[in-house]
Parts: structure tokens; sequence; C-alpha cells
């Protein structure tokens, strides 16, 4: 019984110290590029704008992560259309 004891306590002693899995994804936005068997997705931005400068000339467009655990995560109601941005990019 004691060998039993011991080892729930050894147990819970390394669960307890193992390092949190669930830590923030600091990155909101996601990049989809490029088409068909070509095609790729890059999670690593933080805001919108370096997003859209990565998929300019490129062609893809930009949509929210949704493994983005970061602040406001939990609000909702801020999910934005994704926006294409064409490979060439035009004045007016």
């Amino acid at each position: 019984m004691k060998f039993v004891l011991a080892l729930a306590v050894a147990g819970g002693a390394l669960w307890g110290a193992t390092p949190a899995a669930a830590q923030a994804d600091p990155y909101r936005w996601c990049a989809e590029l490029g088409g068909g068997s070509d095609s790729f997705t890059n999670c690593y931005f933080i805001t919108r704008a370096q997003c859209e400068a990565a998929v300019v000339g490129v062609g893809g467009f930009c949509r929210l992560n949704h493994f983005y655990t970061g602040p406001g995560a939990a609000s909702g109601g801020d999910e934005l259309p994704p926006r294409r941005v064409d490979k060439k990019r035009t004045t007016r």
C-alpha cells in the first residue's frame, strides 16, 4: 500500500512539474498562399497588415488563426472576412 501511495505522489509531482502545453499563441493571422498542390499556410503574423504584406506579389489571402489563444481570443464577433490580395498591385 505504501508503494502505491508513493507511486501516486510521484506521478502527481511529475504531472505538476511538466511545462504547460497550452501557452498563448500570439499569432492571430494566417496567410493562405499559392493554389492547387503548391498551396501552403503560414500562421506567424501578429497583425493583419503583416499578413497582407507577405501575400502581396504571390497571391493568396489572410484569415484568422483558428488556434490563436492570445488576448481577445474568447471575445468572438471579431471575425473578418478573408480579403484576397492580387498578385499584382495596381495603382489608381
